[in-house]
């Protein structure tokens, strides 16, 4: 396990099974997620059954707890070790959970442990311009806006701006 202040990261494990197909399933989240069809329970299983290792994988999904409880998760994608960068994301799944510095917490705690334990560089990350809550979350964990992609996704009939932001270890 990863210990931050407030959290811990830790890997996803079968039992987390009901609880992933719950937080991949809320459609009120795919466009933050850019899923737009539903997982079934048997498509979740294999792919904890599968997971070897970030090398391979090119990619590592940890599950945030705070006291103990699974609050959110928190995914490494796109693995480059060649050019030492990743992208990042993360969902505190509860409302009631937010704005506690929980995402905080958990952002700077894989800052620590990808310069330290993966040898990365960079972080990077895609935020939709409708969603000002994570873009201040990430500026505050010291992420920059390094560039806009104008009318990129669409949400709810409209074209929304998504922009990319990353940080340098």
């Amino acid at each position: 396990m990863i210990q931050g202040e407030k959290i811990r990261l830790r890997a996803c494990e079968p039992a987390d099974l009901d609880m992933l197909y719950n937080w991949e399933n809320n459609v009120n989240i795919w466009h933050v997620t850019n899923t737009y069809i539903p997982f079934s329970k048997n498509t979740l299983q294999k792919y904890l059954e599968s997971v070897q290792d970030i090398y391979s994988d090119k990619q590592l999904r940890l599950i945030i707890e705070f006291n103990n409880i699974p609050v959110g998760i928190i995914d490494l994608f796109e693995y480059e070790p060649f050019h030492q960068r990743m992208g990042l994301g993360i969902l505190i799944a509860d409302e009631q959970n937010r704005n506690h510095g929980l995402a905080t917490d958990a952002i700077h705690t894989m800052k620590v442990y990808c310069k330290k334990h993966l040898d990365l560089r960079i972080l990077y990350c895609n935020v939709l311009e409708n969603n000002p809550a994570s873009l201040r979350l990430f500026e505050k964990c010291g992420f920059t806006v390094c560039g806009k992609k104008p009318e990129w996704h669409k949400v709810n009939g409209e074209y929304v701006n998504e922009y990319f932001l990353q940080v340098v270890l």
